[in-house]
Formats: C-alpha cells, sequence, structure tokens
C-alpha cells in the first residue's frame, strides 16, 4: 500500500483521498485494538479558571458566533488553541500559547501515565463513559479500526498544520466497540470512586474524569481489547490526521514514537450504547423557492405550516424522506421517482449502501437535481438541532434540508463490509469534551 505523501496528496476526490490515507501503510503489530496510557495534560483551575470555561466542545461543532462566545468567556479557553484563526491568529501562535500555559502553570502534565475514564451524565444518569488512551494507528485493511465516512483534505490539512505545531492531539476522536469484558468492568469499578475533575458545562451535561495509573489495570485492559475492532464514531478528519502525520515521521526515518497513536476515548457500545443523529445541511445559496420546485420532478411533497408536525411527519417516512425548510412553510420531499433515483446512484455500491437518505441525498438532490457542488462553502452542516439548521437557512435566504437519523445497524454494516457511508452522515453522541485532558506528542510526555 502507498505512504501518505508529506504535503499530503493533491487533486483527488473524497473517496480516493480517503482510500489513500486510511489505507496507507504503518507499522504493523499482531495486538489489535490498542490503547495506550500517556501522561495526560490537563488544565489546573487554580490557574485556568473554571473548567466549565476553558473547556469546548469538539471544533466541528463550533461555528463563528460560538467562537466568538467562547473567546469572550476565558483567557484560557481551549477555543485559543485548536480554532487559533478565530481569534486571528495562526497556527504556530497557538503552539507558542500551549507551551507558554504550560510554563506559566495554566496547564500541568500529569506526573505517571495513565488511561482516562471519561464520563457525560444529564440529571444523574450516566449517558456515556469509556476509557480515553493513545489508540494505536492501524491501516484500515488490518480490520481494527474501521472507519465509516470519507474524508476532504481540506480539514486534514488544516487539523495536520495545527497538531504539527503545537505537537499534540488537542481533543479526543471517540470510538465505539463490543466488549462488556474486563476494560469495561475497570472504567466501572473506577467511576464509583470520586473523580479527579467534575463540572456542569453549557451543554446541560455533567463530565467527569477519573485517571487509572496502575500498571496491572493497564495489562487487563490492553489482553481484553486484543482481538477487539472499533468503528470510528466521530472524529474521522482527525483520524486521518494522526495517519497522516505517522506518515510524515515515517518518511523522515522517525522511528516509533507517539505519532503512532492518536487521542482516543474508546466506548464500550454494549454498555454505553451512544446516541446516533442526524447532521442536517443548509444550502445558502439555494433559494428555498427554486429548491422546491426542481425537487418535485423527482419527490412527491407534502407541505406543512407547522415544524413540529413536519419533523414528526419525517420521522414516520419509510423510506428515503426529506424535510426542506428556509422559507414560509416547511415541505416533507418522500417517494423518489425510481429510475431517477437509479441513474444517480454511483456504480460500485451495495444496495443498503444506495438505499441510504444521505446517498440519496448526495446524488439524486445535492447532485443531480440541484446541481450544486460537493464542498464546505456551498453546504454547511447543523449537527441533530433541525430548528438550529431551518433558522440558519432563513438568516441566509437558503434552504435546510432535514435528515432522519441513520440506522446504527446500517452504519455497522456497511463499514464492516469496507464501505463507507457518505461524508457527514452520522452524528454519535455524546461526544467527548475538548480540554479534559491534552496529548502531547514529545516522547518524554508519554513515558
Amino acid at each position: 500500500m502507498p505512504t501518505v505523501d508529506d504535503d499530503l496528496p493533491s487533486g483527488l476526490g473524497p473517496e480516493e483521498f480517503s482510500a489513500r490515507i486510511f489505507g496507507a501503510d504503518g507499522p504493523r503489530t499482531d495486538g489489535g485494538l490498542e490503547l495506550a496510557p500517556f501522561r495526560g495534560v490537563r488544565f489546573v483551575p487554580e490557574v485556568a479558571g473554571d473548567l466549565a470555561a476553558v473547556t469546548m466542545p469538539p471544533y466541528d461543532l463550533i461555528d463563528e458566533a460560538a467562537a466568538m462566545r467562547l473567546l469572550a468567556g476565558g483567557g484560557h479557553n481551549i477555543v485559543r488553541l485548536n480554532l487559533p484563526r478565530a481569534s486571528g491568529e495562526g497556527y504556530d501562535a497557538a503552539g507558542r500559547r500551549l507551551r507558554r500555559w504550560l510554563d506559566e502553570g495554566a496547564l500541568a502534565i500529569d506526573p505517571d501515565p495513565a488511561l482516562y475514564v471519561y464520563e457525560a451524565a444529564r440529571a444523574g444518569t450516566v449517558l456515556q463513559r469509556g476509557l480515553i488512551g493513545g489508540l494505536g494507528l492501524r491501516a484500515e485493511a488490518e480490520g481494527v479500526v474501521l472507519p465509516h465516512e470519507n474524508v476532504f483534505p481540506g480539514p486534514v490539512r488544516d487539523r495536520l498544520a495545527l497538531m504539527t505545531a503545537a505537537n499534540a492531539n488537542l481533543e479526543p476522536i471517540f470510538l465505539v466497540y463490543e466488549g462488556d469484558g474486563d476494560a469495561a468492568r475497570i472504567v466501572d469499578d473506577t467511576a464509583a470512586g470520586a473523580p479527579l475533575m467534575e463540572f456542569d458545562a453549557d451543554d446541560g451535561l455533567t463530565h467527569r474524569l477519573w485517571r487509572v495509573t496502575d500498571p496491572a489495570s493497564h495489562a487487563r485492559v490492553a489482553a481484553d481489547l486484543r482481538g477487539k475492532q472499533a468503528l470510528i464514531a466521530d472524529g474521522h478528519h482527525r483520524y486521518a490526521t494522526y495517519r497522516a502525520l505517522q506518515a510524515r515521521h515515517r518518511a523522515a526515518g522517525d522511528g516509533p514514537g507517539p505519532w503512532d497513536a492518536g487521542l482516543a476515548l474508546l466506548v464500550d457500545s454494549t454498555r454505553y450504547p451512544p446516541h446516533l443523529g442526524a447532521i442536517h445541511r443548509v444550502l445558502p445559496d439555494l433559494r428555498p423557492d427554486d429548491a422546491l420546485d426542481r425537487a418535485r420532478r423527482v419527490f412527491r411533497v407534502t407541505g406543512f405550516p407547522a415544524e413540529d408536525a413536519a419533523v414528526e411527519a419525517l420521522a414516520a417516512a419509510d423510506g428515503p424522506a426529506f424535510l426542506l425548510g428556509g422559507g414560509d412553510a416547511l415541505h416533507l420531499l418522500t417517494e423518489p421517482d425510481p429510475e431517477a433515483l437509479s441513474r444517480s446512484m454511483p456504480s460500485g455500491h451495495s444496495a443498503r449502501w444506495c438505499a441510504l437518505d444521505t446517498a440519496v441525498l448526495d446524488h439524486l438532490l445535492i447532485g443531480g437535481v440541484w446541481n450544486l457542488p460537493e464542498n464546505e462553502n456551498a453546504i454547511e452542516v447543523v449537527h441533530d438541532d433541525a430548528s438550529a439548521a431551518v433558522a440558519r437557512a432563513r438568516r441566509t435566504g437558503g434552504t435546510a434540508v432535514i435528515l432522519n437519523p441513520l440506522k446504527v445497524a446500517d452504519v455497522l454494516a456497511i463499514a464492516g463490509q469496507g464501505e463507507r457511508v457518505p461524508r457527514k452522515s452520522t452524528s454519535f453522541g455524546p461526544k467527548p469534551r475538548t480540554g479534559l485532558v491534552l496529548r502531547l506528542l514529545d516522547p518524554e510526555g508519554n513515558r
């Protein structure tokens, strides 16, 4: 298999780029799924301030308005590291700021290597609990770490530039696996004790973190994970960045090092099943009336004056269905024309893949009927919140496309047979909070 070029391959579409970067060679091991302990970097509240004020949601959920609120809320908010352009700074400035915060004591390196137990709860109910560690990077062909979405070169270049300048993993990606074994028992046993940190954030969740430093527990986790495989639930572009950084070091002859792993949260889905939400689209340059007129050619259209009734009808729809918003009313699209649908689908995909709502949206509507380019400028995304998507479309004079969430069984089946669902098809959650623990790529920070 080819390695990833130092500057990343250019001129490739998302499918070819994803195949290149996920399939690139790497150090092969017989250990299977691996989550290694490391010396975590954490905020010191006495210096940095309230943890709720210095942490944030994952970077790709932060729009410009949210970034401005985070910048205004605290001088040490990790948005200044993770999205330096929001404050008008570059990647090198973010790297210098990280080192300055370490020197000032706003951030501190834990003394011993550890795995970290992370929990997100709402009103006393645990929604998410898993282990944070250094995920061993694997080529897709090894069948250990399974991507289920394609990635685009632009976001990978952005994260690679930042990761290189910071020499750190600034936020964990999120993976799920089926285990219910010794690792899961260690997670729950650890969470029965007093947490290392605990705070309520503005996302309505209580976030807690524990540290597992016992080498015997690390060995038990390693033994339990061996032979397992994990699905990337969230963070495909960051995992692709981990792989690109690994390839860069291999090309430089650096040998094994901390770049052979990436910061990740690993959740046992048999104990803590993830929530799978939809990712809605906002098309700012497509007028709602124009979108609707063209969609009528290939869909049955039903109008709804009220949003609640329209969303209920979408959820009850059988087969591919979408809700168009942005104008005065909302319109449900159902029953796509079979011939138009068949003509629009690319060859080489399974019947299950071709029936996905996001595949129908991308190829029949966005690429076919509406003839829009597939890029971040023409297509914006909103995770889970249908009302927010409709409101954003109305502000821009564009069109919102509200979707039903995919089924977990479909995502797993498609990933298991080597396919990937269309980009931005899934919103697994709850996503880990950014800023709870960071991972330095200095070898001294991983011993």
